[in-house]
């Protein structure tokens, strides 16, 4: 199982940030993480910028096809973000 991780004390990007130097970092198995190669088992998968550190990652598309199988569960108003930017993508 992957779970995107989200939390109060992580930096919330914004539009300004402009930040372009960022991976994703698995918590679980303490190093970076790409497509499950950072080890076996669950993962807890956090954004992580080289300027801010940690930092709440916005839903991603494949959230919109499984709402039910993100923890923490995505807020109507995320899920309403991720249908626009769906929208956008195939006007």
């Amino acid at each position: 199982m992957t779970q995107i991780v989200r939390d109060p004390s992580f930096y919330e990007p914004t539009d300004e940030d402009g930040c372009s130097a960022y991976g994703y970092f698995c918590q679980t198995h303490d190093r970076h993480y790409w497509h499950e190669s950072c080890g076996e088992g669950p993962h807890l998968i956090v954004l992580h910028c080289q300027e801010h550190g940690a930092e709440s990652m916005w839903p991603q598309p494949a959230m919109l096809l499984f709402p039910e199988g993100f923890d923490p569960p995505l807020s109507d108003a995320q899920l309403a973000w991720v249908q626009a930017e769906e929208d956008a993508d195939q006007a």
